[in-house]
């Protein structure tokens, strides 16, 4: 499985809505889970951005799915990294000629 950092932010609909955030939380581990994703940590965070998701999903194509339904809602906007894992990043490492 892949895995991804989210990074999010509220966007003003969202921040209006805040009481919201933690039914939407819900309801997006239940829309991750429809996509085969699975959500490994959830963090609201002080900075640059409001909340940050680490995750993990079977192809890109999933992910992308499951990120592109959720900013559809209005709520949020993000932005992503994949993360290789160490035994992955060791692995493509050795790999190198």
């Amino acid at each position: 499985m892949s895995h991804y950092i989210t990074l999010l932010n509220y966007t003003p609909q969202g921040i209006a809505k805040i009481k919201e955030t933690l039914a939407r939380q819900d309801a997006g581990r239940k829309a991750c889970e429809a996509f085969g994703g699975k959500i490994l940590a959830l963090y609201l965070t002080m900075g640059e951005y409001d909340g940050l998701v680490i995750s993990e999903f079977p192809s890109d194509e999933a992910y992308a799915k499951f990120t592109l339904s959720l900013a559809s809602l209005g709520n949020l906007s993000t932005h992503t990294l994949k993360a290789f894992h160490e035994d992955e990043y060791k692995k493509l490492i050795a790999s190198l000629p």
